[in-house]
């Protein structure tokens, strides 16, 4: 294992000044005084000098340049960007097993995947870095994360080694391992969705009620969805009603959710579950039809990055009084 993903508590503001300073000082050792970097910056500037090009200035970036012509990813570095590169060296890809480089070179795909997880859209600096609490989405669509440990910052649990090295359209910052993207889907409840595009109603509601940043969160959650068209069932009367009424909607809306991923599987073989809302709901079965009380599954096991959406046809409601 060489790459290994993690969740890591929120850094205070004092650590991050520290490390941003750290890092600044760390820089500023490795690439000379303030005014030779400032005239290494201006030279790379006036000939155009895009990340790929710094990179290969450098000189410790072989590996990461052969592998971007690989994917066919040179051009898209070499656009407008702007790009925040987290650049492994080439003493990080011989820590790499050499199968499976050769695996990653025989199979483009994959081998985007990689290295586009090591990019973000966008310029960030070190202190920019530091203070995304929860991490930078990555052209692959995963996040990295970021924490500082012993006074040394780290993306994933690749130590960042030295940072904000500028070019043309984007900024590099060197790590001294390769990271691999988890496996699994990478937009979360709210983000599958949306993108699912038969949801516009229920991702207007929960925006409405605030509940988009909860089921954008860890989770994990079930959502079991109702689609635009069981919202249309709704006479318009009580779907107004229940948008002057946050608190009664958002009760709505929870009783559609249960704490936990449960699957397909894992459905069939309750007869009830306990919403985040605190009602029950039921759950029927017969044959591959499966039923939420009236309300029809018509697609299971849609998989986002904190849970699982079922689909269902129809809005659910709580028991009243509840």
């Amino acid at each position: 294992m060489f790459a290994i993903t993690g969740k890591f508590a929120a850094i205070a503001s004092a650590t991050l000044i520290g490390a941003a300073m750290l890092l600044t000082t760390t820089t500023a050792t490795a690439y000379g005084p303030s005014s030779d970097r400032e005239d290494k910056s201006s030279s790379y500037k006036e000939k155009n000098a895009d990340i790929v090009d710094t990179a290969v200035k450098a000189g410790s970036f072989t590996t990461l340049a052969a592998l971007l012509g690989e994917a066919d990813l040179v051009h898209a570095l070499k656009g407008d960007g702007p790009f925040t590169v987290f650049a492994p060296t080439d003493e990080a890809f011989k820590a790499v097993p050499k199968e499976v480089l050769e695996h990653l070179a025989a199979n483009p795909d994959e081998l985007k995947k990689v290295l586009t997880y090591h990019v973000v859209a966008g310029k960030y600096d070190a202190a920019k870095v530091l203070a995304a609490e929860n991490g930078l989405r990555t052209l692959q669509g995963h996040r990295i994360s970021f924490s500082v440990r012993d006074d040394k910052a780290y993306a994933n649990d690749a130590r960042i080694s030295k940072t904000d090295i500028m070019a043309s359209n984007g900024i590099i910052h060197v790590i001294d391992s390769v990271i691999l993207p988890p496996d699994g889907p990478s937009n979360n409840i709210v983000e599958t969705a949306v993108a699912a595009g038969n949801f516009t109603t229920l991702a207007a509601l929960l925006t409405s009620t605030g509940l988009h940043e909860t089921l954008a969160g860890e989770g994990p959650f079930t959502v079991f969805a109702p689609t635009d068209a069981a919202f249309e069932k709704i006479p318009a009367e009580t779907l107004a009603a229940l948008g002057s009424d946050r608190e009664a909607l958002t009760a709505v809306l929870l009783y559609h959710v249960v704490p936990g991923k449960v699957t397909a599987e894992d459905v069939a073989k309750v007869s009830e579950a306990t919403t985040v809302q605190g009602s029950k709901i039921n759950v029927r079965t017969y044959g591959e039809n499966v039923r939420i009380n009236d309300a029809r599954v018509t697609a299971a096991d849609v998989m986002a990055s904190n849970g699982v959406i079922h689909v269902i046809d129809t809005v659910i409601l709580p028991p009243s009084g509840e």
